[in-house]
């Protein structure tokens, strides 16, 4: 019988339509933190429910979803989750989410688990297997220095589909096992492949879909003096995530931006708002999927600048294309 023959068989006997929804188990997504010193930074000054949030999907959660969370106002997080577990549900036409359900039913199995580890039960590398997998078909449990470096160790089976597990000095705390010099090292690279694989397949069906109209941006600042502070604002956005519409054998759409610059008194104190029209062919589009619509914005601060230094100025933008209706909202710190 062949590989993918065993993987589609194994596929049915999971109980839950988690493995349909293939992106979960992307060991990108496992490997949660970004490298962004700034979302690193957005994400530890979250709230307590939003920060709860953040951390109980890290699962599940793909890194251009928890950036556009990050970068979110506080006042559009709960539309975001909203649109997050919708996003999700394998019924639109029953009251209950299933997928959110079974994720955290899942969650709190896992807790009461494997509780050996000094944390949360579903926060190791067991919990988090049985979160994106479920429960295996079979588990094989090799106790007291159970492989020739006699480090204890369990291999759970999802049809003929191996997850090992190695506690290298038995104390309960067991890690998962992606490369391992033992006899069963043929079947984890095997694994690895199968592993790889099902990623590549989740990412193409999620390109497939709706891509999310998101923007970068940054900021320069070329003068500061006590008096006076020029700078421009960078603003890209993904040609491939922009909206047209065909009017004359031509893409065409409007990008409608809005600046505010607030100070630690939520009081305007610089205002810019401006329409951007872009137009193209669709073999012009074809060659700017991958490359950046760029927008450099100037702006000159000169009044109250020693009052506005005590405290955190904010800088808010609202980038809305017109085509489809969306829109992208972003607050950044302004350092004076």
């Amino acid at each position: 019988m062949s590989r993918s023959l065993i993987l589609n068989k194994r596929a049915k006997a999971i109980s839950f339509s988690l493995v349909h929804f293939i992106f979960l188990f992307s060991f990108s997504s496992i490997l949660f933190f970004s490298s962004s010193c700034r979302l690193y930074k957005l994400e530890h000054e979250l709230d307590p429910v939003n920060a709860e949030f953040i951390s109980k999907v890290r699962y599940i959660i793909i890194k251009k979803e928890r950036k556009i969370f990050l970068e979110l106002p506080q006042s559009e997080r709960e539309k975001f989750k909203e649109e997050f577990w919708k996003r999700r549900d394998p019924n639109l036409d029953t009251e209950e989410n299933e997928f959110k359900m079974e994720y955290f039913n899942r969650i709190e199995k896992a807790n009461g688990l494997f509780l050996s580890e000094g944390k949360p039960g579903w926060m190791t590398d067991r919990g988090r297997i049985y979160i994106l997998f479920g429960p295996p078909t079979d588990r094989m449990s090799q106790p007291f220095g159970g492989d020739s470096y006699r480090r204890c160790r369990e291999i759970w089976y999802y049809g003929g589909f191996p997850v090992l597990f190695v506690d290298s000095f038995c104390t309960g705390n067991y890690q998962l096992v992606t490369y391992d010099l033992s006899p069963i090292r043929e079947l984890n690279l095997m694994y690895m492949q199968e592993l790889s694989l099902a990623q590549a397949r989740a990412q193409k069906t999620f390109a497939r879909e709706k891509r999310f109209f998101d923007f970068n941006w940054s900021l320069k600042k070329n003068l500061v003096k006590t008096d006076r502070v020029e700078g421009i604002i960078f603003i890209e956005i993904p040609y491939g995530t922009i909206w047209y519409k065909a009017e004359d054998d031509r893409l065409k759409t409007t990008l409608d931006l809005h600046l505010e610059l607030k100070d630690f008194e939520n009081k305007l104190i610089w205002e810019y708002e401006e329409a951007f029209e872009i137009a193209m062919t669709e073999a012009e589009l074809k060659e700017r999927q991958n490359k950046m619509h760029k927008i450099e914005i100037p702006f000159i601060l000169e009044e109250d600048l020693a009052r506005l230094r005590q405290g955190k100025v904010m800088l808010h933008a609202v980038l809305k294309n017109r085509t489809g209706d969306e829109e992208s909202k972003k607050v950044m710190e302004f350092p004076l």
